[in-house]
């Protein structure tokens, strides 16, 4: 091995030592979470609804049944998830507690309500995004564990990749009958040189969506260094002007709005938080459950002027890039096969720690056994000697 590729395998070796334990938990809660909406929908009999020809009650009917339950209810975000499914609020009930409360879009009518908290997929996500520590830490546990994990990729490819033509079927196989050191050696480069090409992925879009300047690198290379002025602007309302107060709740005319010039959405949100100064703004998206081919527009939260819109197809393609990152993070841009990728990539990459631990184990043995050998070799040598001198 030259001197160049031992320095590699030190960083490979050492590195994967550093965020190995957490590299596992990332890449087993990705697997969990791959496929929770077609878990939860298949076990929860409140994320459906029966579709009716009446169309949905207005948001502010939502708003009010909910704070008839709890009064002191910030509705932050109101979802229309589709026609076959509930509406949603999540609601800010104090003490930087919240509440995710269902209900009929139809007639209103709370159907059921829990705190995040306790819900699996919920834990499960802040084990992935934040391993359930503080999330101003726990990002940066995991960001930097990524990071590392990528290098790791780079260079596993840099040691593993065949020099020599004839031995390159052999290194893209794995060698089923061999012995099972042969097998966990197999596993750990044939399987993580096929997944490295979509866990670069993964782990690019995870990081896009826990660090806004990766983010917002992504958007600088995809419009090739241009920032779209109206794009990144936020909207400032006009209200100090005294331009009058709106005759009816303005989530009530954004949603309206939206439904009017977006017809063919699936679903809507409404982002509520009294935190955005000034602006009350509506998702409209393509289909229900994603999270990208959205129009968006912002309204005065005080007179209901529209103050902006974001139309699909006049997206520069760094937002619709952005937009994209948590659909193929989770494999859904492409539908059940890309999560079905996800998944196995996923689960490859929760191996390759323990994998390489075993190789790194089996080598140290070996080590440690040929050491043992040479000095039992030498003892007898010296020992002969000393007979023979006798």
């Amino acid at each position: 091995m030259s001197p160049l590729k031992k320095v590699i395998l030190f960083c490979h070796r050492w590195l994967g030592f550093i965020s190995g334990i957490i590299v596992f938990v990332v890449s087993i809660t990705g697997c969990i979470f791959c496929f929770q909406d077609e878990i939860q929908d298949a076990m929860y009999s409140y994320r459906h609804v029966e579709p009716q020809s009446r169309g949905y009650v207005q948001p502010s009917a939502l708003i009010d049944a909910v704070k008839k339950d709890f009064p002191k209810a910030s509705p932050d975000f109101i979802i229309y998830y589709g026609i076959d499914r509930p509406a949603s609020v999540l609601a800010n009930v104090g003490n930087g507690g919240y509440e995710y409360v269902f209900l009929n879009p139809y007639t209103g009518k709370i159907t059921y309500h829990e705190n995040p908290q306790t819900n699996f997929f919920i834990i499960v996500e802040y084990l992935h995004l934040y391993l359930l520590l503080p999330p101003a830490i726990g990002k940066w546990v995991v960001g930097i564990a990524v990071i590392i994990f990528v290098v790791i990729m780079i260079t596993g490819i840099i040691l593993w990749w065949p020099k020599r033509k004839s031995d390159r079927k052999r290194s893209f196989t794995i060698k089923w009958g061999g012995r099972w050191r042969r097998i966990n050696y197999d596993l750990h480069n044939v399987l993580g040189f096929y997944a490295t090409s979509i866990a670069l992925i993964l782990a690019i879009t995870g990081l896009a969506i826990a660090f806004e300047p990766v983010s917002k690198g992504i958007y600088n290379v995809a419009n090739l260094g241009t920032d779209v002025k109206n794009e990144i602007e936020e909207p400032k309302s006009d209200s100090l002007k005294l331009t009058g107060i709106a005759k009816q709740p303005v989530v009530d005319i954004a949603f309206a709005y939206a439904r009017q010039h977006v017809p063919a959405a699936q679903m809507y949100m409404i982002h509520n938080d009294p935190a955005v100064s000034g602006a009350i703004g509506v998702g409209a998206y393509a289909k229900s459950m994603h999270y990208s081919h959205a129009d968006g527009f912002e309204f005065d939260k005080y007179n209901g002027k529209l103050l902006k819109e974001y139309i699909y197809d006049k997206k520069s393609p760094g937002l619709k890039l952005n937009e994209m990152n948590y659909d193929i993070h989770v494999g859904q841009i492409i539908g059940i096969p890309g999560k079905i990728i996800a998944f196995i990539t996923s689960l490859i990459c929760a191996s390759l720690p323990v994998t390489g631990f075993i190789i790194w184990l089996g080598k140290r043995k070996k080590t440690k056994s040929k050491a043992r050998k040479i000095r039992g070799a030498v003892h007898h040598k010296t020992h002969k000697k000393q007979m023979q001198g006798v």
